[in-house]
Parts: structure tokens; C-alpha cells; sequence
């Protein structure tokens, strides 16, 4: 396993460089992001993503299902943005009440619509948290990108640098993990990534079924985020690879979207 995914400090402080460098200059082609804008983060983790908007006087508030991770965001967050305007919530955004929440300027999910189970209804209920004119703000890796498994996180010095066997079929998949030494608990986990992973034309599909629209969608050869984790420079897919639907979900590491009701 990488130190990134031990070092919840060095994972916060990473997140919130590359939304600095890229996810808010990536937003801000459609929308300004200032004190005005309020910002929502569904699967806010330890809340790095955040760090960013509160710097800018936003008013945001985090939601996360774990509260391991809500109460590192409460400290790291007071530690790098002492008296910012924020809130962080146990909450599974399923149950959560959007009365209690309020609606926002801004939803984002970064590397979380990958970890959803049931897309559809949940791209269906997401409307009720935005503003008129609100966009979301997503980022992920397409499930049959080299790592689309999130397989680095493995024990397995081999296995975390083993691509694509993550589309293996699932018995053959939860055999490898298995002979690899990987944990019944990691199985289940990689297992579970396996279910809820999504390809660049089913997360385009949905957008359009649930009544949003496309107000951007990049696809990277390089995530932008490798440029903290491995000193790489960011690239977007070559339009030669971008050409064939199903071919590009293999060599496309991230896609960005911002989108909005129709």
C-alpha cells in the first residue's frame, strides 16, 4: 500500500493542492467561485477537497459516511483553515435531509461517483440540494482505466502494480486478490469498487436520463492529480484515442464534468 493512503495529513494536503491547481480553474470556465458561493462535498473524506473554497471565503459544507474521517477533517481543517466557514457531517447522503442541508451554488464529488451504489437514483435525488443554476463538479476514474479498480491500494507489491485485472470476472478477480494475500476485508472492498464502477458513456447516459446537461466533460491521458502523486505534467486524451467510444475508457485515467439541470 502507497503512503498517500496511510498518511490521511499528506492525502488531505494532496487533495487540496490539485482543486486548487485544477478543479477550481476548471469550474470557474463556467461559474465564479467566490464568497458568495456556497459549496457542498458529497463523500468529503477528511475534507481536503474543501480547503481550496473556504480560502475563498466560500461557505461549504462535507458529508461522509465514516466518522473516522469526519473527525480528521474537523482537525486538519482547523489546523490549515482556522476560521473558515464550514461544517462536516456524518451523513449518508441517501438519508440526508435537504431541508436541514440547504441547497448550494456548487456540489462536488471527487473520486466518489465511482463508490455509489445505484447511479441513477442518486443522480435523480441530487436535485434537490442545487440552487437554480447550481452545477456539480465531478471527477473520476472510468471503471476499465489501467486502475479503474483502485487495485494500488493493495497489500501486494505486484498487485498494486498490476493494470487492468480488475476487469477479470469476479470470481477469477476475487481468486488473484486471494492467492495475492489481500485481506478477506480488502476483497470485499475491491470486490464492492467492481459493482459500482462507472464507464465514461454509462456516467454520460445517466447525466442525460436524469435531467442534467454537459456544461463541460475533459478526458485526461493524465490525471491531473498525478502531477502531486508522481511529478507527472497533465495531459488531456489525444483526440485519436478520444474517437472510439468504448477504446478510450482503457487509456482515459480521469474524466472532469461540470453539469447542470436542463
Amino acid at each position: 500500500m502507497h503512503e498517500r493512503h496511510r498518511n490521511r495529513k499528506q492525502y488531505f494536503q494532496e487533495q487540496a493542492l490539485t482543486t486548487r491547481q485544477f478543479v477550481i480553474p476548471y469550474v470557474e470556465r463556467t461559474m465564479p467561485v467566490n464568497e458568495t458561493t456556497r459549496v457542498f462535498e458529497i463523500g468529503c473524506g477528511e475534507g481536503g477537497n474543501l480547503v481550496p473554497f473556504i480560502e475563498r471565503g466560500c461557505e461549504c459544507v462535507g458529508v461522509d459516511i465514516l466518522q473516522t474521517k469526519i473527525d480528521l477533517g474537523n482537525e486538519y481543517l482547523a489546523e490549515f483553515t482556522p476560521g473558515g466557514n464550514y461544517e462536516l457531517l456524518i451523513q449518508d447522503i441517501y438519508d440526508a435531509s435537504a431541508e436541514r442541508l440547504g441547497k448550494f451554488d456548487l456540489i462536488v464529488l471527487r473520486d466518489v461517483i465511482e463508490h455509489i451504489h445505484d447511479q441513477e437514483r442518486f443522480l435523480s435525488m441530487v436535485h434537490r440540494y442545487l440552487k437554480p443554476g447550481g452545477r456539480i463538479f465531478f471527477g473520476f476514474p472510468p471503471w476499465r482505466m489501467p486502475f479503474g479498480g483502485h487495485q494500488q491500494v493493495c497489500q501486494n507489491k505486484l498487485l498494486s502494480k498490476l493494470p487492468w485485472f480488475h476487469l477479470l470476472p469476479t470470481g477469477a478477480y476475487r481468486q488473484v486478490l486471494k492467492l495475492g494475500g489481500e485481506t478477506q476485508k480488502q476483497i470485499d472492498d475491491l470486490v464492492e469498487i467492481k459493482e459500482t464502477g462507472i464507464s465514461i458513456s454509462r456516467f454520460s447516459q445517466l447525466v442525460q436520463k436524469t435531467g442534467f446537461k454537459f456544461d463541460q466533460k475533459d478526458l485526461w491521458f493524465i490525471n491531473p492529480n498525478y502531477q502531486v502523486k508522481f511529478g507527472l505534467a497533465p495531459r488531456k486524451l489525444p483526440g485519436l484515442l478520444g474517437a472510439f467510444p468504448w477504446v478510450k475508457d482503457f487509456y482515459t485515467t480521469c474524466c472532469y464534468a461540470l453539469i447542470s439541470a436542463k
